[in-house]
C-alpha cells in the first residue's frame, strides 16, 4: 500500500508541474532581431529597377512582387495543401503497436498465469465504410475552399492593378510638371513681392494691384494643392510594386493615348458575363455547393458504422500456447442517437441554403450597379477627359500670346507668371483627368470579373516577359478595342 501511494503521489507531482505554465514575452533584443529580419526580407531577392519603369513594367512588378497579393497566393497554396490532407483521411488505417507490461511479485507461493515482464505488439489494418464517405465528402468541401480562395485572390490582383494604373499616371504627371513647378516658384515669389509694393505705391491703383495679387496667390494654393495630391503616388506606386520606399527610381513619360471599350452594348448581356465571372458570385456558387454537401454527411451518419479489420499479433507471455497469431473480424455500429438530431442538422442546412440565397441575390444586384456604374462613370470621365484637354489647349495658346506681348513690352512680367501658372494648373488637371479615365477604364473590366493578365501568365517569369506579355493583352484590349471573352464579341 505504501508504494502505491507514493506513486500516485509522484504521478500528481508531475501533473501539477506540467500544468504550471508561465508566460514568456518577448526581450527587446528579440523583437529587433525578428523586425531587421522580416524588414530585410520585405524586398529581397527581387529584379534591381533599371531604366525608365513603364505602366506595363510597374503592373508585371505588382504581379511579380506585390505583398498583398503573395499573402493570397500562399493563402491558395494552403487550401490546396488542406485537400491534399483531407484526401488522406479516406485511407484505410494501418495501425503498428507495441508495449511492455510489468508488475512484482506480490507472492510467489501463489502459482502465475503470466510472466511478471511482458512484450507485446501488432499491426492491424482497418477500414471503416462510413468513414471513408465521410472523409470524401469533407475532402470535397476542402477542395471548394480551395477554389473560393482562388477567386479572392483574383479580387486582390483585380484591386492592386487597378491602383497601380492610377498611381502610375498620377506619378507620370508629377514628373511631367515638377520641374515646371520648381521653375516658377521663384517668380512667383518675385512677382508677389512686386505687386505688394505696386499696391503701396503711386504707379498703379491699389485695387487693381490687391486683385491680382489674390489672383495670383488662388492659383497657386490651386497648384500646390494638385501638387500635393501628384506628390505621393510615386510612393503609392513604389508600395504596390513592393519597391523599397524612398528609393529613387525613374518612369517612362509616355503620350496620352486614347482608350477604347471592347465591349458589346448589350447591357443584359454584360450583367451575365460579371455574374458568371466575379470572384464575389463564385464564392457564393462555392458556399453553396459546400453547404449542399452537409445533406450528404447528413445522410451518411444515419448509416449503420460497418469496421472490418485484420491483423498480425505477438505476445511474449511464455504462459500462453501461441505467442504469436492473426486475427480478423468486422464489426457494424448504429449511433442511434443521431435520428433524434438530424431533424435540426437539416433545418439548419436549410437556413443556411435560404441565407446564401439572399446573398447570392444581394451580390448580383451589387453586381449589376457596379457595371452600370462603371460605364456611366468612364463616360462622364471621357467627357472631362476631353473637357480638361481643350482648357489646356487654349491656355497654351493663350500663353503664347502673353509671351509675345509681353516680348513687346506690352504687358506686364506679373501677368506672364500668372498665365505660365494657369497653363501649368491646366495641364495638371489634364493629367489627372486623364488618370481618373485610366482608373475607370480598368474599372469597367474589373466590373465584369475580367482578369488584368492573360490565361497563362507565371510570376514565375522575369519582369520583361511579364510586362511584354501585359503589354499585349491590354493594347488588344483597349487601343484595338477587342475582348476575348467566351460569349463576347
Amino acid at each position: 500500500m505504501g508504494m502505491k501511494k507514493q506513486v500516485l503521489a509522484l504521478s500528481l507531482s508531475v501533473l501539477i508541474a506540467g500544468c504550471a505554465v508561465k508566460m514568456d514575452p518577448l526581450t527587446a533584443e528579440q523583437n529587433l532581431m525578428f523586425a531587421n529580419e522580416k524588414l530585410a526580407r520585405a524586398t529581397a531577392n527581387q529584379e534591381p529597377v533599371t531604366g525608365s519603369i513603364t505602366l506595363y513594367d510597374a503592373m508585371a512588378r505588382a504581379l511579380k512582387y506585390n505583398l498583398d497579393t503573395k499573402v493570397e497566393i500562399m493563402e491558395a497554396a494552403l487550401k490546396i495543401r488542406n485537400v491534399e490532407l483531407a484526401s488522406y483521411n479516406m485511407l484505410p488505417n494501418l495501425v503498428a503497436a507495441s508495449g511492455y507490461a510489468g508488475r512484482n511479485d506480490a507472492d510467489s507461493s501463489t502459482p502465475s498465469t503470466r510472466d511478471t515482464d511482458i512484450l507485446s505488439s501488432d499491426l492491424t489494418f482497418s477500414w471503416n465504410i462510413l468513414d471513408f464517405g465521410l472523409s470524401y465528402v469533407r475532402a470535397k468541401q476542402a477542395a471548394d475552399e480551395a477554389l473560393i480562395q482562388q477567386e479572392m485572390k483574383r479580387k486582390i490582383v483585380n484591386r492592386v492593378i487597378e491602383d497601380v494604373r492610377t498611381a502610375y499616371w498620377r506619378a507620370v504627371s508629377y514628373e511631367r510638371l515638377v520641374g515646371r513647378m520648381r521653375g516658377l516658384e521663384g517668380r512667383v515669389s518675385r512677382a508677389l513681392r512686386d505687386t505688394k509694393q505696386l499696391a503701396t505705391g503711386e504707379e498703379s491703383s491699389p485695387l487693381v494691384a490687391l486683385t491680382y495679387e489674390r489672383e495670383l496667390i488662388q492659383v497657386k494654393r490651386e497648384v500646390e494643392m494638385l501638387e500635393g495630391e501628384l506628390k505621393v503616388a510615386k510612393s503609392q506606386l513604389a508600395a504596390l510594386m513592393n519597391v523599397e520606399p524612398g528609393s529613387n527610381f525613374s518612369l517612362a513619360l509616355p503620350k496620352r493615348r486614347g482608350t477604347k471599350l471592347g465591349l458589346p452594348n448589350d447591357l443584359h448581356g454584360l450583367f451575365a458575363i460579371a455574374a458568371s465571372n466575379r470572384p464575389e458570385m463564385r464564392e457564393v456558387a462555392y458556399r453553396m455547393r459546400i453547404n449542399d454537401k452537409e445533406v450528404d454527411a447528413a445522410m451518411l451518419e444515419l448509416l449503420p458504422n460497418f469496421n472490418i479489420y485484420a491483423g498480425v499479433n505477438y505476445d511474449s507471455n511464455k504462459f500462453i500456447a501461441a505467442n504469436d497469431w492473426i486475427s480478423w473480424g468486422s464489426k457494424v455500429s448504429w449511433n442511434l442517437l443521431k435520428l433524434t438530431s438530424t431533424p435540426a442538422l437539416m433545418k439548419k442546412v436549410d437556413a443556411q441554403k435560404a441565407a446564401l440565397d439572399a446573398r447570392a441575390l444581394s451580390v448580383a444586384m451589387a453586381v449589376m450597379t457596379q457595371v452600370h456604374i462603371s460605364r456611366v462613370r468612364y463616360g462622364h470621365l471621357q467627357k472631362s477627359y476631353s473637357t480638361a484637354s481643350a482648357l489646356s489647349n487654349v491656355s497654351h495658346r493663350l500663353l503664347t500670346q502673353v509671351r509675345s506681348e509681353t516680348a513687346a513690352q506690352r504687358t506686364s512680367e506679373q501677368i506672364l507668371i500668372r498665365e505660365e501658372m494657369n497653363t501649368l494648373l491646366a495641364d495638371a488637371k489634364l493629367d489627372m483627368a486623364y488618370a481618373d479615365l485610366q482608373n475607370a477604364y480598368a474599372n469597367v473590366y474589373a466590373s465584369l470579373g475580367l482578369d488584368p493578365f492573360p490565361a497563362g501568365l507565371s510570376t514565375d517569369a522575369p519582369v520583361s516577359t511579364i510586362s511584354a506579355q501585359l503589354k499585349d493583352m491590354w493594347i488588344e484590349r483597349g487601343e484595338k478595342g477587342t475582348l476575348v471573352v467566351a460569349g463576347v464579341k
